[in-house]
């Protein structure tokens, strides 16, 4: 099963992808928040070259884990993709998945101009982490 995460923001959104064997999240690529909502040939090309059989969007949570102010807004462009893709969805708690990717940006010596493209793919890697390995565990124990 491979799935296909997307960290939804105004501006840009982060995408990254499980292996076929719905083991490991490896960050893809970020692309305007308009081309991928608008459906536009980069990110349907992509969607053909993975082929996803789910759709995973993070959801903004607060610390206190309520939906954050943005939670809504995310859902609903989360739900409009995934229709048009015809793909179920679920969602995965967001938090500290920025701060975390730019930790990682950061111990790999990137500055924070270089970090801009690459922070929102590799937040969607670890929250895309973090369903499969919840997805993996409950199937061990199933």
């Amino acid at each position: 099963m491979v799935a296909l995460a997307l960290d939804i923001g105004e501006t840009r959104i982060g995408i990254a992808v499980s292996s076929r064997d719905g083991k490991m999240a490896m960050p893809v690529k970020v692309l305007p928040a308009a081309e991928v909502t608008g459906m536009a040939k980069t990110f349907r090309y992509l969607v053909e070259d993975y082929e996803p059989d789910i759709l995973v969007s993070g959801r903004p949570l607060t610390m206190a884990g309520e939906p954050g102010p943005q939670a809504e807004r995310v859902a609903a462009v989360a739900q409009k993709i995934a229709d048009e893709l015809d793909l179920p969805l679920e969602f995965e708690d967001e938090r500290l998945s920025s701060q975390e990717a730019k930790r990682i940006l950061r111990e790999q010596g990137l500055n924070e101009k270089q970090m801009r493209g690459k922070i929102d793919m590799i937040a969607a890697s670890l929250f895309l982490q973090t369903w499969l390995d919840r997805k993996n565990e409950e199937v061990s124990h199933a």
